[in-house]
């Protein structure tokens, strides 16, 4: 199975000296460059999971909700700890390979197995509610609101599942290029709408009542004359800031638009395959070249650029008190000032990071590959 960097390297290396093919010549990750640390960084609690998230790439991140936080083993395992003190509590194996992270929301809880079975939780328990076979696999973590679980599939399609029983409400259906990336964009889910962004380089706004499109916006065009050149893939998921949706393009753009009129407010030509975060007025997009970028909110003019940390693999960004935070294939967390980019600590987890962090209040929390749940502070 191919895995996400392996397609990422394809392209910007131009087919030469990439691992996948198991020559001689892998790129190696960059050397970690010495600075004096303005902040310390420090373990609030750690804990194990039951299991690892193995060695592929995978999009098995955890997800909050309320007073905890819920994470799960590639294997089947999830647990259930209070995110002020780690204490676990509740822990079930369903003994079936998982493939998507984590969707949480009021009582419920919702993961994907490899066989692509949506599998509904209760959140305070960890009992299960309810099974739905799909017809295709789903990578990323699904999202709800109160009446549905709405989940997209590697396929193209969107399926909104009733949040009650699992029954089907409805099906979106786009035509999903030959060649992609190995994952997909995580839907925005709100009360009447789902927004989602697509392998064919367009964004969509659905009916929640209906799955009726209400509108559309290409956000990167397929350009060159090869397959992996035109490859538009809208994997990262789309972030609401400020009533303004934006959304990062691989090998295209990053794209705000109004999402209540449809209106592209500005485009920026940037590659990324990678969820955004926003603060300081800024929009920070780690670059498909493992670039850290930030952009101003209202006009996409370029605040800064973190360029050493190429070839690491890093993560979607997360924006903890005044910085912003990347995880690398190594394992280490890099926190880089929110005003000008530098770096301003960092922290070894001990295991490669591949899923987005979460941040919830003054924590940040990072699952690595070996499976262990980390709640960091930075003082």
């Amino acid at each position: 199975m191919f895995r996400r960097i392996a397609f990422v390297s394809l392209v910007s290396l131009a087919l030469s000296g990439c691992g996948l093919w198991g020559g001689s010549d892998e790129v190696e990750p960059n050397k970690l460059v010495d600075f004096a640390a303005e902040k310390k960084v420090v373990v609030r609690w750690s804990a194990d999971i039951g299991g690892d998230l193995g060695d592929k790439f995978h999009q098995l991140v955890p997800a909050i909700s309320g007073d905890y936080i819920y994470a799960s083993s590639a294997e089947g395992d999830i647990s259930s700890f209070n995110v002020e003190t780690g204490a676990r509590q509740w822990f079930v194996d369903l003994d079936v390979p998982l493939l998507a992270g984590i969707g949480a929301g009021g009582d419920k809880l919702v993961v994907v197995t490899e066989s692509a079975e949506v599998i509904c939780l209760h959140a305070k328990t960890g009992a299960e509610l309810w099974r739905k076979q799909l017809s295709a696999e789903v990578v990323a973590e699904p999202q709800l609101n109160k009446k549905l679980v709405v989940v997209q599939l590697i396929n193209g399609k969107i399926v909104a599942l009733d949040a009650l029983e699992g029954s089907e409400s409805w099906t979106y259906d786009s035509l999903a290029p030959r060649l992609t990336l190995r994952g997909t964009s995580s839907p925005l889910v709100a009360s009447d709408v789902t927004l989602a962004g697509l392998d064919n380089g367009k964004f969509i706004a659905l009916d929640n009542e209906t799955g009726a499109v209400l509108w559309e916006q290409t956000i990167s065009l397929a350009q060159g004359r090869s397959e992996l050149e035109r490859m538009t893939d809208i994997d990262g998921r789309p972030l609401l800031f400020e009533n303004v949706v934006y959304i990062p393009g691989f090998q295209g753009n990053v794209v705000a638009i109004n999402p209540f009129n449809a209106q592209t407010l500005w485009a920026k030509k940037m590659s990324s395959y990678h969820s955004l975060a926003a603060g300081f007025g800024n929009i920070y997009v780690s670059e498909s070249g493992d670039h850290v970028q930030a952009l101003d909110a209202r006009s996409a003019a370029s605040v800064w650029k973190q360029d050493q940390l190429e070839n690491r693999q890093i993560t979607a960004p997360a924006v903890i008190g005044n910085a912003v935070a990347v995880g690398d294939v190594e394992g280490y967390v890099h926190f880089i000032s929110q005003i000008d980019g530098h770096f301003v600590a960092r922290y070894d987890t001990g295991s490669r990071l591949v899923g987005d962090m979460k941040v919830k209040g003054d924590t940040l929390y990072a699952l690595t590959d070996a499976g262990r749940l980390l709640a960091l502070i930075l003082n």
